[in-house]
Parts: C-alpha cells; structure tokens; sequence
C-alpha cells in the first residue's frame, strides 16, 4: 500500500505541474495575440515607473486564462478513482493467474511469466485514460512537459532510469522468466517477481535477494530450466582415490533412478574428476538427474547425496577411516 500512496502522490504531483505548465502556454499564446499598439501604448505609459511597477501594468492588461477548466477537484476526484480501480483490478488479475498457475507444474511456469507482462499493459491503459480521458491536456503541452520532466528526471535519477531501462530490456529478451531459476554471481534461486526496477530471487536458504534490473544487464546470466518445470541437479560427493569407480557409478545411477521427484525422460550421468581435498589427492563425483519440479530441487538434491553415501557404505566401499 505504501508504495501505491508514493505512486498516487507522484501522478497527482505531475499532473498539477502540467497544468501549471498549460496556463503558461496559453498566458504567452494571449500575448503574441495581442495587437502591437497596445504593447507599445503600455509601454509608453510605463516609461517612467519602475521596474516592478511595469510588471504589475503589464499584468493587469493581459487576463490569465481559467486554469479550473484545465485542472479542478471533480477531474482529480475521478483521477484518484480510475487509481484505485487500476489497483483493484490488477491485484484481481494476479491473483486469478496465480491461481490458475498453482494449478499444474507447466502452469505455474507460464502463469508467473505473464504476471509482469499484464501489470505493465495494465497500468499503461489507466495512464492514457486518465492523461487524454479525464484532463485532456494539449498534445504539445503535453510534449513540451514530458521532455523538461524527461531531462530533470535524467539528471536526478540515472541509477531509477537505467534499471528502467532494463526491465524493459529483460521483458523483451527474455533471458528468464518467474519461475525459472538462475544464476547471477555468486546469487543462485528462483525468481519469484519481475518490475521494471528490479528481480527478486529466492536462495535456497529462504533469503529473498532483490538483484537491480540495471545490474543484471552488464553481468552473465545462467539459466536452469529456460521455463520448463523440470532441471538438472547435480550432488558432488568426495570419494577416495581407490574406490571402483564402475561399482560405484552403478550405485549411484540406481539411486537416482529410484528417488522420489525424479524425471526419468532425461539422462542421468556420473562423472568422475580428480581433485585436491584437504591435501589428499581424491574422486569429486558429480551425479546429474533430472527432477521433475524445480520447487523440489534442493530436497532431491539432499536426497541423492544421502543415499547414495548410504549405499556406499553399507557395500564397504567407503568407511569411516577412508572417507574425505
């Protein structure tokens, strides 16, 4: 709520410097208008005062039109109310895709894809029926306006606009989705919303990481599943330099294969790769399977690795004093 009181707050701001700005228009527009004489009898008749008495004189010849035909409360009172109803509605149509998403895996993908998409459209259509609906200001005022607050906008907030511009970037390229889980940095989750500002990520240990869409342009992107309900897992586990790695391999690929939440219509793999722990030349073995949700990754993932160090040590091919 706070944040739509800050938006209302900013749109009603807007709108009354644009009014101001239209009056000013129209203030010069009467004085090209006016016929030269009377300028020059004004200024005659002025010759002797003084500067600010000048002013004044000028003033009082030249009325200024009505701004309350160009902004008054009834026109604000139905911006506010086109506001609330944008804000009810959109909340409507995100919860009703929620819904319908939580419905299936290849929903919930799809669905939270679309979240970000409808809240823009929305949004947009209730700005261009309250701008040309309700207030209906000049389309050059309205120009003139938008490129003075474009240029101050710049200046004061460049980091805002270049997130901006890369929430725009992201929505058109797609690299990912909500639902999708990647990897930026050492930030590792599934993303769990998307505006133009920002994209908030969701760690595996519960921690809501919100990563600037501007950021996020200059920096590599890794993708786990690409909008697809299922991705690959991959548990590491230490073994000694002289296990069988053939028996062991078989182990593993059997207990993958039997593992709750696991998607058999892709491959499973175990690869094994030398490396260095604890200064003990040693197996790092990598078992890649497939989980059917991505909700279920890191459960499946905890799975693996602990039956499978179960087995090996129930068939002795680990123990205690060997294991690294």
């Amino acid at each position: 709520m706070k944040k739509y009181r800050s938006i209302l707050l900013v749109i009603v701001s807007l709108f009354v410097c644009s009014q101001t700005l239209f009056a000013q228009n129209e203030i010069a527009d009467s004085l090209v208008k006016t016929d030269i004489v009377k300028m020059d009898t004004i200024v005659g008749d002025s010759a002797n005062l003084t500067a600010d008495n000048m002013i004044k004189s000028i003033g009082d010849k030249f009325d200024a039109p009505d701004v309350s035909n160009i902004v008054s409360f009834s026109k604000i009172f139905w911006a506010l109310i086109f506001l609330m109803i944008g804000y009810f509605t959109v909340g409507f149509l995100t919860k009703t895709i929620e819904i319908w998403s939580e419905k299936s895996p290849d929903r919930r993908v799809k669905g939270k894809a679309i979240v970000p998409v409808v809240k823009i459209i929305c949004w947009m259509i209730i700005a261009y029926l309250i701008v040309r609906g309700i207030f209906n200001p000049p389309m050059t005022s309205l120009i003139a306006f938008g490129a003075s607050v474009g240029v101050a906008v710049g200046f004061a907030a460049q980091d805002i606009i270049k997130n901006i511009f890369g929430g725009f970037v992201i929505l058109i390229d797609r690299p990912f989705k909500i639902g999708d889980k990647i990897e930026v940095g050492s930030t590792y989750g599934e993303v769990l919303d998307m505006s133009l500002r920002s994209t908030r990520v969701q760690t595996a240990d519960d921690s809501i990481v919100t990563l600037p869409n501007g950021d996020l342009m200059n920096q590599s992107i890794s993708n786990s599943n690409s909008g697809e309900t299922n991705c690959q897992v991959v548990a590491e586990i230490y073994l000694p330099i002289t296990i069988d790695t053939h028996r062991v391999r078989e182990i593993a690929i059997e207990v993958a294969k039997v593992a709750n939440h696991v998607y058999l219509a892709k491959p499973i793999a175990v690869i094994f790769v030398n490396d260095i722990k604890y200064n003990k030349l040693c197996y790092k073995m990598r078992l890649k399977a497939y989980v059917m949700d991505i909700r279920f990754e890191f459960a499946f993932k905890s799975e693996l690795t602990e039956n499978v160090i179960k087995e090996l040590l129930e068939c002795k091919i680990i123990s205690a004093e060997n294991s690294i």
